[in-house]
């Protein structure tokens, strides 16, 4: 089977860090030997355990990292809306999302570029058939289910994982999306991409994922992330 369906397609993996240097040491040696050749952008916040300057040291070996600084902490979802706007000016298609902790696995990779030849987006979710979480509290696990239904509900029907940051889409689905009305900061950001990508039309599909505690550092989950997620639903159907 084909790795790519057509000469046009350029995977790219968008990573936003915030002191993941030890998690990325383990992460990027993954993904650089995988046959399918992806190029990967880390988005970083100027991570005070030396990230950006490990990673300019690694570019001087390998042509397929890049590597966007930022000058301070500014947040998930403006990483994302940075990356992709990075991409959407080179020639990447498709593009992802993934997280740098080791929680998404890069296994999966191949089942995106499958199912990508007939989606605009594709999500990595947790709570479909196949799919699971390992390792988190109860706590955790019910909070995230219960925004998923939340969402699910009021704004994105038919999708059972609407949180899930490791998604891939299509060039044509990044380019329509009006990245100047996005407000959030977090994870409500990909309650946004989603939002917009469901109401232009595009076709959305899920595959099933195991989803795994991060490795290395503390999650970036907070209140005001959960504050956000709950809130968002609201200022998008006004």
């Amino acid at each position: 089977m084909e790795k790519f369906p057509d000469p046009s397609f350029k995977p790219l993996i968008i990573i936003p860090t915030y002191k993941e240097r030890k998690n990325l040491e383990k992460l990027l040696p993954l993904l650089l030997q995988r046959e399918e050749k992806f190029w990967i952008l880390v988005v970083d916040d100027s991570s005070p355990d030396g990230t950006g300057e490990w990673l300019k040291k690694l570019k001087e070996k390998e042509k397929r990292i890049e590597l966007l600084e930022r000058p301070r902490k500014m947040g998930m979802g403006t990483a994302y809306r940075d990356g992709f706007r990075w991409a959407l000016k080179r020639d990447f298609d498709p593009i992802f999302e993934m997280d740098a902790d080791l929680s998404h696995s890069p296994e999966y990779l191949p089942l995106f570029l499958e199912k990508i030849k007939e989606a605009d987006v594709v999500i990595g979710s947790r709570y479909i058939k196949g799919g699971k979480v390992k390792g988190w509290p109860w706590g955790r696990f019910l909070l995230s289910r219960g925004a998923s239904l939340f969402l699910r509900i009021f704004i994105l029907p038919g999708v059972k994982d609407p949180t899930s940051g490791f998604r891939c889409f299509r060039r044509r689905v990044l380019e329509s999306l009006p990245f100047h009305q996005f407000k959030s900061q977090g994870f409500a950001f990909q309650v946004e991409t989603l939002f917009w990508a469901h109401r232009k039309g595009f076709k959305i599909v899920e595959i099933p994922i195991v989803f795994y505690p991060r490795k290395e550092g503390e999650s970036k989950l907070s209140l005001f992330i959960i504050l956000e997620v709950f809130l968002t639903p609201f200022r998008l159907r006004k």
